[in-house]
């Protein structure tokens, strides 16, 4: 009886050793206060575009850190598992390099945040702070745009009320609305953000750019719309839509902002 039991401790030991471990390396837990200047959203894009860039980000604008023990595919051709950030209840896809590295810009406001990360395999790690600059400028409205097939490109795109149109070929318009980057791999997130959004009516439509060879591969589009974040009027709102075909062009959804 003695043997089993020992037997069945190890087995148990054995699978939790062999779990994914995540760790956060920032933002780190508690009270901060970061330097005003927010200039970190926009990424570089070089094409192909990769999932993420972050060169000359500061600290305080990034998520990052590293899942140990992921396995690894046995064919290097097969698609990618993705882990899973959520940013203050907001979730979306993580790819996560081959040494279980991730690095993610984001722009954080003054107040309370809490991050999530999530392994391929189902471990979690949070973590909270709160920024105490005052002077960080919260996103008022945020856009995310991420799918559910890796090599596949879908691509974000937003009207606001006066006209302007952003997208991976106008990433930046002149009311201060902008696109943090062109994922072209898989996965996504790309995210449309301003801190002081135009009053009106917006349009977000997402284009599914292209399969590669795979013309048949069908993908889901996950939209989240985020109003006044970080207030007590935020808003929180995700659409769903299959994406069946390159070529298609689908207006997800109509919004006001008063």
């Amino acid at each position: 009886m003695k043997i089993q039991t020992l037997a069945l401790f190890s087995a148990v030991f054995l699978a939790a050793g062999a779990a994914a471990q995540v760790r956060i390396d920032d933002p780190k837990a508690g009270w901060r206060v970061a330097p005003t200047q927010q200039k970190d959203f926009l990424q570089e894009v070089h094409y192909p575009a990769s999932n993420v860039n972050t060169n000359a980000t500061s600290a305080a604008a990034l998520i990052r850190g590293h899942i140990a023990g992921m396995k690894k595919a046995d064919n290097p051709q097969a698609a990618r598992r993705p882990a899973t950030l959520v940013v203050d209840g907001i979730a979306m896809p993580m790819v996560v390099g081959e040494d279980g590295r991730f690095e993610r810009p984001w722009s954080f406001g003054s107040g309370a945040h809490g991050i999530e990360v999530r392994s391929p395999d189902g471990q979690v790690k949070r973590t909270t702070f709160f920024e105490a600059q005052k002077d960080r400028v919260p996103t008022r409205l945020r856009v995310i745009l991420n799918w559910t097939s890796d090599n596949t490109d879908l691509d974000l795109h937003v009207v606001s009320p006066d006209g302007q149109h952003v997208f991976y070929g106008n990433r930046v318009s002149p009311n201060g609305g902008a696109l943090d980057v062109d994922v072209t791999t898989g996965f996504g997130p790309e995210i449309y953000a301003t801190p002081a959004p135009v009053q009106g009516i917006y349009h977000v439509y997402v284009n599914y750019y292209g399969s590669g060879e795979r013309r048949d591969v069908i993908t889901v589009a996950q939209v989240t719309i985020v109003q006044d974040e970080g207030s007590s009027r935020e808003k929180q709102q995700v659409f769903r839509v299959p994406m069946r075909k390159p070529g298609e062009l689908t207006l997800v959804r109509s919004f006001i902002v008063p």
